[in-house]
Formats: structure tokens, C-alpha cells, sequence
């Protein structure tokens, strides 16, 4: 920022800011970490000109959701690893096998006997304890992916304790087996390192992880000086918040799986019924009797939940708009699949679907309970201005927000981050399930380019870097009357949505790629990883 004193800024305010991923299978993942490797410092090249190095680091809040939360897990749960420690590591993100093709004769086996032995000691399973049990191989570094290792855990680690890492939050939707879930209705629930439960007016009411499984009622044990612990299994979390996967346990026989194996995943797999694919059981329920006359399992011993983008709420905004937590400005990463090819397939590119929906729910202000939020367009108007093509900042004016509650306070800033395709094509279907290295890398290596513009090649003169530094400050300035500098005024008039609606149907969307690659030549996303490309006749480095 070239006129504006942040040093003094920081000196007399601290900005709170917040990260979110969406859901999106592996392509969420992929491109999530892609970005959070480009925000951090401790990744080289990171700290130069263009970059944005060290705003994961600034970061206090980081939610993620199904493929998201896979992409939270994998850093958080692995001592605050890096991306590029995950890309180089034997064990973690190798996708070049199918999550459901499995290593050894035995793999299903396995799964099995841990999941089993959650059922012997009285607890109700279903095919997300298997989801769970397989994400973990994948995700977490510990032997057969840490059957021991809980989420409560992250408490404990010397990361936590020391503010080394932003607070991690995991979303996810209650849902009763059967019931069709929208975002107006739908109670939102959040996994903290802490705390498991849901702001909604429905509930409004948190417990303590690590006692998860405990009987309660009406919060408190029902027998004294006894509590459950280590229900909150990490993968089973992971698994919660992404349970749209679990219809591939039960479609075996598209997987690619063959012969002798999918007959063991069959054996396995065969006591659930199509009721149970979708659902995580939280039984006995830790809101039993808990508000019961606006809570819709308060007089049930079993909560179901589903994964967090059921409702279209496709990212974990509702946690982070609370007024409790004070949040400045939201980075929000859009790597879902919305947009449609002419027959109707998908095309696996974000529209705003899920800013619209968190808006809608906002505007419905009961189930949001009065909480509020910048007001969003239509997801046509998304595509005709190209706002799911580039960042766009949503509620610039503290004043262009929805309706709330009276003295409400003003929501963050949302820094609206789409996945569009710089380097490479990322628009690869939520349910591809193995990636090559290369096209692993390739993803990542895109998201490392949403995140910072094509290092700073596609924008304007002021520099993305300068603007995210101009969002970061603005709610503050709002509040202390202090005009923007000329360099925030220039930012927020290239960024900021300005109103304009184009509710037309708009043409297939089909974005070219922002950078083009030359023969020959080599994009990279691990080592140093730089992106070497040629945009606009300049090799940039």
C-alpha cells in the first residue's frame, strides 16, 4: 500500500480475518491448497512482489467444508503442515489410486474392524464411520490414518496454544433421513477444536467436543462423572461434513473396482440401506432436551447430520458472519461445480450459487436469527459481469446490507474468490476420484494463481496485493470515520460490485485460460513453486 500508514493502523487495530473453502470433492481441495499455498509465508516466493505470502498467517478463522474440510484436515491435523509437505509426502494427497480401490486385499477388512469396534462399545455406525475411516488414509499422517486421533485434539498441539495457525471450523447440516433440506431451514451446525453445535435460533446451543458421545440431557451428563471420550474422530468429522461421497460405497460396482476385491467391499458394505448413505449419526444426541420448543431433534436421542453444502450453502460463511467474532473480512474460495453445458451436464465451474444462498438465508432473517450480510446478485448476473471470472468484494458499503435486527452489527466484507482457470483447467468433476501427479499439481498450481492473480499479472495497476491490504482495513475505517486512501478508492472501484443487475439468461460459460503457457515450457507448483509462464509476451517468474 503506497499512502496509507499500516504500520500505525496495526499498531492501534487488529483486523480479524477469516478464510473459506468451499466443498467441491477434490477439486476443492486441490484448488484450496493451491491457494493456501500461496498464502503462506512459509512457502518460498511467497514474501516477493505480487505475492500475498503470510496471509494465512494473518489469518484467524480458516472453515472449510466436505472437499474443504478435507483440505483443513490435511493441514491443521498434520502439525500445521505445508502444501508443499503434503505434495512431497509418500503417504498424503497420492489420489493416483481411487479412495475406494484399495492397496491390499485387506483394505476393506480393515475399515471394518475399526468401524466395528465403535459399534461394540454401544454406538450407532453408518456408512460415514467407512467414509471417514477412508478419508483419513489419505489425510492424515498416522498409521491406517489414526483410528485414535480426535479433533478435540488440535486443543492440544503446540500450533493451537500458541496462535501458530488460524482456528479451524468445520461445517455441517442437520438432517433427518428422508427430510429434503434447504438453506432456509436448515440448522447449521460447526466443529470447532472445541466446541460441536450451531448458532441458529433452532439450536443456539454448543457442547464440549471431546465429550461428544456423553448422555445428556438438557446439557448436563446423566450420570455424574461419566463422559464418552473420543467420539469425535477426526476422519468421522471430515466424513460428516462431506457425506455426499458416501453413494460411492454403495455404487461399487462403477467404482473401477473388480473381482476379488469388490467382492470384499461388498461383504463389508452390505448391512446399509439407501437411508443411511447420506447421514452421520450423533447419537445419543448432545441436544437432547435442549430448547425443545424451537430444536427439531430436542425430544430425539439421535442427531443426523449431512454435509455442509446440502442446502446450497456451498460455502462456510454462516460461522464466520457471526457478530461474536468480530470478523473484518472474509476470502472466500467458490471451487464449486454450478455452471451447466448446453445439454445440461455440468461444467463444474462456480456461478455464486452459494453466495446467493447464504443471502437468501439472510434475508429470511429467522432461521439466520437476525444476522447480517452484504446483499448478493442473481447467479445470471453472476456470469453476464463475469463476477464468478475474477475477486469481487460484496457489501463495501456498511450500509448496503440486508435488513437485521436493530443495532445489528455490520457483517465483514466478503472477498469473493472463484476458481476460474489461469494455468489449467480445474473444472474436473466433484466425483473424480484419482488424479496423476501432474494433474494434481496442475490444480494446485491454478489455485496458487487465483489466489494471487497470475502473480499479480492479470490486474490493475494498483496491485491485488495492495487491494486484499485495502479490504483487509476497510470495516475499521467505516467504524472510525476515516476516509480511504486514493489507492483503496481506486481498488474498491475495480472490485467492489456496484449494483448493476443482468438477470438475462446468460450463454454457456466456457472462460479461456487467463495465462498461456508456451511449448515447451514448464508450469510447476512444487519446489520453489514459482510459475513459469508467458503472459503477454513477459516470461513472469
Amino acid at each position: 500500500m503506497t499512502d496509507f500508514d499500516y504500520d500505525a493502523f496495526i499498531d492501534s487495530y487488529s483486523p480479524t480475518v477469516a478464510l473459506a473453502f468451499s466443498g467441491g470433492g477434490y477439486r476443492a481441495m486441490l484448488s484450496g491448497g493451491g491457494v493456501i499455498k500461496a498464502m503462506d509465508s512459509r512457502t518460498p516466493g511467497t514474501t516477493g512482489t505480487g505475492q500475498v505470502g503470510g496471509l494465512l498467517q494473518s489469518a484467524t478463522y480458516f472453515a472449510g467444508l466436505s472437499g474443504g474440510s478435507w483440505l483443513l484436515g490435511s493441514v491443521i491435523l498434520n502439525n500445521f503442515t505445508t502444501i508443499g509437505g503434503l505434495q512431497s509426502s509418500d503417504d498424503l494427497w497420492d489420489l493416483e489410486s481411487s479412495i475406494l480401490a484399495p492397496d491390499s486385499l485387506s483394505y476393506y477388512s480393515d475399515l471394518r474392524s475399526e468401524v466395528n469396534s465403535k459399534a461394540d462399545a454401544g454406538f450407532e455406525t453408518t456408512l460415514t464411520d467407512y467414509w471417514g475411516r477412508a478419508l483419513s488414509r489419505q489425510f492424515l499422517n498416522w498409521t491406517d490414518g489414526g483410528p485414535g486421533v480426535t479433533f478435540s485434539s488440535i486443543a492440544l498441539t503446540d500450533g493451537y496454544k500458541n496462535a501458530d495457525h488460524p482456528f479451524p471450523i468445520v461445517v455441517a447440516e442437520e438432517r433427518h433421513p428422508g427430510e429434503l433440506i434447504v438453506s432456509r431451514n436448515a440448522t447449521v451446525f460447526e466443529f470447532n477444536p472445541l466446541e460441536m453445535g450451531s448458532w441458529d435460533p433452532t439450536l443456539y446451543s454448543f457442547t464440549p467436543l471431546e465429550t461428544l458421545g456423553t448422555n445428556m440431557t438438557n446439557g448436563q451428563p446423566e450420570e455424574d462423572n461419566v463422559c464418552v471420550r473420543g467420539f469425535d474422530n477426526a476422519g468421522y468429522i471430515l466424513g460428516t461434513s462431506s457425506s455426499l461421497f458416501n453413494q460411492f460405497l454403495l455404487n461399487l460396482n462403477s467404482s473401477g473396482i473388480s473381482g476379488i476385491f469388490l467382492e470384499a467391499a461388498q461383504r463389508v458394505l452390505s448391512d446399509f440401506s439407501e437411508s443411511e448413505t447420506d447421514i452421520a449419526a450423533y447419537t445419543p444426541n448432545p441436544f437432547y432436551g435442549v430448547n425443545t420448543d424451537t430444536n427439531p431433534s430436542g425430544a430425539i436421542r439421535n442427531l443426523t447430520l449431512v454435509d455442509g453444502g446440502s442446502d446450497l450453502q456451498n460455502l462456510p460463511l454462516v460461522p464466520l458472519v457471526q457478530p461474536f467474532r468480530n470478523v473484518d473480512v472474509i476470502f472466500a474460495f467458490d471451487n464449486s461445480a454450478d455452471t451447466l453445458n448446453d445439454d445440461a451436464t455440468t461444467s463444474n465451474w462456480p456461478n455464486g450459487t452459494a453466495m446467493v444462498a447464504t443471502y437468501e438465508r439472510a434475508m429470511h432473517g429467522d432461521i439466520s436469527n437476525g444476522t447480517l450480510f452484504p446483499y448478493i446478485p442473481d447467479t445470471n448476473t453472476f456470469v453476464n459481469l463475469g463476477l464468478n471470472r475474477r475477486p469481487t468484494f460484496f457489501g463495501c458499503s456498511a450500509q448496503n446490507i440486508t435488513a437485521g435486527r436493530a443495532n445489528a452489527t455490520a457483517p465483514p466484507l466478503v472477498v469473493y474468490m472463484p476458481n476460474t482457470p489461469y494455468t489449467y483447467k480445474s473444472n474436473v468433476s466433484t466425483f473424480t476420484m484419482s488424479y496423476k501427479n501432474e494433474e494434481r499439481d496442475g490444480i494446485i498450481a491454478n489455485g496458487w494463481n487465483v489466489a494471487t492473480q497470475g502473480n499479480s499479472t492479470v490486474t490493475d495497476a494498483n496491485g491485488w496485493p495492495a487491494c486484499i491490504g485495502c479490504a483487509i482495513i476497510h470495516r475499521q475505517l467505516e467504524r472510525t470515520g476515516v476516509e480511504q486512501s486514493e489507492q483503496c478508492k481506486q481498488c474498491f472501484t475495480d472490485y467492489c460490485w456496484n449494483g448493476t443487475l443482468a438477470t438475462e439468461d446468460p450463454p454457456q460459460y466456457e472462460p479461456a485460460m487467463f495465462i498461456k503457457t508456451s511449448a515447451g515450457m514448464r508450469v510447476t507448483s512444487g519446489g520453489m513453486a514459482l510459475l513459469v509462464a508467458v503472459v503477454a509476451g513477459l516470461v513472469v517468474m
